[in-house]
């Protein structure tokens, strides 16, 4: 819900209030994102939803919109530590195209970090740049040095 919603809103709701809420949005019938399965077991996790869903994308000088062409934002992963480094986050990324496509999206956009040093897993929550590559998105801003601006353009 991080993303969803204001610092001192999120704030307010930490914890227990923001399971709920993001809850809701899922029994209200939307899908805030996709998760990554093996055997069963809930392995990875990718938010994927119009931009304007997020609040703090809106806020952000940083992260502002490209252009006027409506996207879909990758704003959140988590893989089980287990599996990182494995490329989930790639195949998280190729399924979050396929589930923008399946809406009718056209765009996907991520705004991922290039850490200039070696960073705590806790600081990539929104993808490494190198996966977002692999998954065939192009940089198409860069507002900060370590923050590129990724876009995959969905093919008609």
């Amino acid at each position: 819900m991080w993303s969803r919603l204001s610092r001192s809103q999120y704030e307010t709701q930490k914890g227990a209030r923001n399971k709920r809420a993001m809850k809701k949005l899922v029994d209200g019938g939307r899908a805030p994102g996709i998760i990554a399965y093996q055997n069963g077991q809930p392995i990875g996790w990718c938010s994927v939803a119009p931009r304007q869903e997020f609040l703090r994308l809106e806020r952000s000088r940083i992260l502002k919109p490209v252009d006027e062409q409506p996207v879909w934002s990758v704003v959140c992963f988590f893989v089980a530590k287990e599996y990182r480094g494995g490329g989930l986050s790639a195949k998280l990324l190729k399924a979050a195209i396929d589930f923008v496509r399946e809406r009718g999206g056209r765009i996907v956009e991520g705004y991922p970090v290039e850490p200039q040093k070696q960073q705590p897993d806790a600081f990539m929550w929104m993808g490494l740049a190198a996966a977002f590559v692999k998954a065939g998105f192009k940089e198409c801003a860069r507002r900060s040095a370590t923050r590129p601006v990724m876009r995959y353009t969905i093919k008609k």
